[in-house]
């Protein structure tokens, strides 16, 4: 009978160890006490493997109940399928949360911001800064002529493609979805409205966005842009070539240029307003939304010429004929001389 009450009493023993084990096993895996104070994200990589996984979780700031998030994702299954993405650790999450979210490819989508830029090669560099994809993936595609085709563009208007604002995307978005991605929102922001204000100027949208180019390249006055828009789309409806400065700029590849020479105007390229009349072949950089709706919404008046104010306060000074722009234009040469700016 002693016998039976000891083997009871060990059996007692041993089922409250399991219980309290499975307990504590139980309440790590699932109670939110082990991450950080507040919401942070990490990265997961190609090239990450579980313990890298493991050491960017616990950078975040986690407790020490982390090592069965550990164990968790040490597991042969985990190994063999990690996804890439970005993934976010939130203040209530538990280790088994966490595991069921990162193993099951439940990523969260990030923020990528496509600026007004310059060049395209500016914009790949940007956009590899911000996403899983390399720099040059996207710029191959960029320089991919029949993949630019089948988009709808050129190497010239795919600017155009490029809507300056903030989307959502995943982190690990491929090359080919980042570009479907940019056409549907170019066709989002190209709406029936905008379309018919286009069609009402005689204009394509690649059109309207060559022009937002140029006018966001004269200033950064978003107040006088759709006065800027309404004189070079006075010059188009006249046949005069815009003599553009910034076209010539974007022509030398020097954006750097502050008083533009004769000899500059001698260039031979399709981007030289002033030799050639119409729109250069495309942008001459992304231009801003306010850019393109400058165009869209441009200032109806009769001025043919402007030259930059001799204040340097980024504005300009209009005409209607060539003698009153003469001289505005004297005023300013003055003051680049004044300021030894000669080139």
């Amino acid at each position: 009978m002693k016998q039976m009450k000891k083997y009871n009493h060990v059996i007692m023993v041993i089922l409250l160890a399991c219980i309290l084990t499975s307990g504590t096993v139980g309440y790590l895996l699932l109670f939110p006490q082990f991450f950080p104070k507040k919401t942070t994200n990490i990265y997961i990589d190609r090239d990450d493997t579980a313990d890298s996984i493991y050491n960017k979780v616990k950078e975040t700031g986690c407790g020490n109940a982390i090592w069965l998030f550990h164990w968790l994702i040490s597991r042969p299954d985990f190994k063999k399928n990690i996804h890439t993405g970005c993934y976010r650790i939130r203040p209530h999450d538990s280790n088994f949360i966490l595991y069921r979210r990162i193993s099951r490819g439940h990523q969260t989508p990030v923020n990528l911001t496509i600026g007004s830029v310059r060049t395209l090669g500016n914009l790949a560099a940007s956009i590899g800064k911000q996403l899983m994809i390399d720099s040059t993936d996207i710029a191959h595609l960029m320089n991919d002529s029949s993949y630019q085709m089948k988009l709808g563009f050129t190497y010239e208007t795919e600017p155009c493609l490029f809507i300056p604002d903030t989307y959502q995307v995943y982190w690990n978005i491929s090359t080919t979805e980042l570009f479907e991605k940019m056409k549907k929102e170019y066709h989002h922001f190209w709406n029936k409205d905008r379309l018919n204000l286009a069609n009402s100027i005689g204009l394509t949208p690649n059109e309207v966005t060559t022009i937002a180019s140029i006018v966001d390249e004269e200033t950064n006055n978003n107040t006088e842009k759709p006065m800027i828009a309404g004189l070079y789309i006075n010059r188009l409806h006249q046949n005069l070539p815009l003599q553009a400065d910034p076209t010539v700029k974007f022509a030398l590849k020097d954006f750097a240029l502050k008083r533009i020479s004769n000899a500059n105007l001698s260039i031979d390229s399709p981007y030289n307003t002033y030799r050639r009349t119409g729109l250069p072949p495309g942008p001459i950089r992304i231009p801003s939304q306010k850019g393109i709706n400058s165009v869209l919404h441009y200032v109806r008046h009769n001025y043919i010429y402007m030259c930059a104010k001799g204040d340097f306060s980024g504005t300009h000074a209009f005409a209607s004929n060539y003698n009153e722009h003469i001289k505005n234009a004297r005023l300013y040469w003055k003051e680049l001389n004044k300021r030894k700016i000669f080139k």
